[in-house]
C-alpha cells in the first residue's frame, strides 16, 4: 500500500504517531484533522498535512481531499459528558464517513474502547465475547461501531473497530504521580482486572491493521498481560518511590476486564511492551 492516503480526524498523540509511522513508507500521504492550529509545528511529523475543521459541524468539512483512501477515527471528546460522547463519537464519525465518501474510499478504522464490555470475573474477555456497557461512554461508542458496521455494509466500504485499552506512555504521569503520592488505592478480593497498552505500541498496532489484508471487522488493542490492579499499583508505587496503595474498593468508572489480544497477535502483530510493567520501568528510566 505504498499509494495508501490516509485522513486521520482527531489527529492527538496516538494519531500523530500512526501518521508518522504511515508517512515512513514512501508514496503514502496522510492528512490530519483537527479543530483549531494549537501545535507547534516542530513537533508534528514531517509531510503530514494540516486539515482544521469541527467533527461535529458538517458545514466545516466539504473541502476533504477527493482522493483518500482510508480514515482512522481517532478523535477524543470536550468533556466526559453523554452529550460530548454523542456528539463527537456518533454524530461526528457519521459526518466524516458521510462527507468522505468518494470513489477512492477502502477503509474507515474507528478507535473504541474496552468499555463497551461488562463485568466479567477471572473469565477473559475478547471480540467474540458479549457486549453489555456499564456506562454512557461505553454505551455511545458502541451504538457508534454499529452504526459504522451498517455504513460499511451499505457502501461497500471495509469498516473495522479497535477497541483499545488503557493507553499509558510519555507525558502520561497522572497514575504515576498519584501512586508516588499514596493518592490511589487498589482491592485484594475480589480481583480488579487492569488491562494497558503502551502508546507506541497501540500506534503500531493500529498502522499494522490499516495495511492487513483482508482483515476482521473488530480487534482488541491490548497487551498480552491484563493485571490485577493491586498487583500493577504495587509494582508502580515501589518504582516511584510511593507507599504500598492502601486497600480500596475498584474504580467505579473502569469495569474489570481480562483482556486478551489474540485475535490481533494471530494477525501478526508484535508488541514491543507485553507487559505493561516493562513499558513503565523503560518509561521511569527516560524520566529526568
Amino acid at each position: 500500500m505504498n499509494n495508501l492516503r490516509l485522513l486521520v480526524a482527531g489527529c492527538g498523540d496516538l494519531g500523530k504517531r500512526v501518521a508518522q509511522r504511515v508517512l515512513s513508507h514512501e508514496g503514502a500521504r496522510v492528512w490530519g484533522l483537527r479543530r483549531s492550529a494549537s501545535t507547534p509545528a516542530d513537533s508534528l511529523p514531517i509531510g503530514l498535512n494540516w486539515l482544521y475543521a469541527d467533527l461535529t459541524n458538517p458545514a466545516s468539512l466539504a473541502a476533504l481531499p477527493a482522493d483518500m483512501t482510508h480514515i482512522l477515527f481517532a478523535a477524543a471528546p470536550h468533556a466526559r459528558t453523554e452529550q460530548d460522547y454523542r456528539a463527537l463519537y456518533l454524530h461526528g464519525l457519521q459526518n466524516i464517513a458521510r462527507h468522505a465518501k468518494t470513489p477512492a474510499l477502502k477503509r474507515i478504522l474507528f478507535v473504541s474502547s474496552s468499555a463497551v464490555y461488562a463485568e466479567h470475573g477471572d473469565h477473559w474477555v475478547d471480540e467474540c465475547t458479549p457486549v453489555a456497557p456499564k456506562n454512557f461512554n461505553g454505551r455511545v461508542l458502541l451504538e457508534a461501531e454499529q452504526w459504522l458496521t451498517d455504513f460499511g455494509l451499505a457502501q461497500g466500504i471495509t469498516t473495522m473497530s479497535l477497541r483499545l485499552s488503557g493507553i499509558y506512555g510519555p507525558g502520561r504521569t497522572t497514575l504515576l504521580d498519584r501512586l508516588k503520592l499514596g493518592q490511589l488505592g487498589a482491592p485484594s478480593e475480589p480481583v480488579h482486572w487492569a488491562n494497558r497498552i503502551h502508546i507506541e505500541d497501540a500506534a503500531a498496532a493500529v498502522e499494522h491493521l490499516i495495511r492487513l489484508e483482508a482483515p476482521q471487522a473488530l480487534y482488541l488493542v491490548t497487551d498480552s498481560t491484563p493485571l490485577p490492579l493491586r498487583t500493577l499499583y504495587e509494582d508502580l508505587a515501589k518504582r516511584v518511590g510511593g507507599p504500598i496503595p492502601p486497600e480500596s474498593a475498584a474504580p467505579s468508572f473502569v469495569g474489570s476486564k481480562r483482556l486478551s489480544n489474540l485475535r490481533l497477535r494471530e494477525s501478526g502483530f508484535q508488541l514491543k511492551w507485553p507487559d505493561s510493567r516493562e513499558g513503565y520501568a523503560e518509561l521511569l528510566s527516560q524520566t529526568p
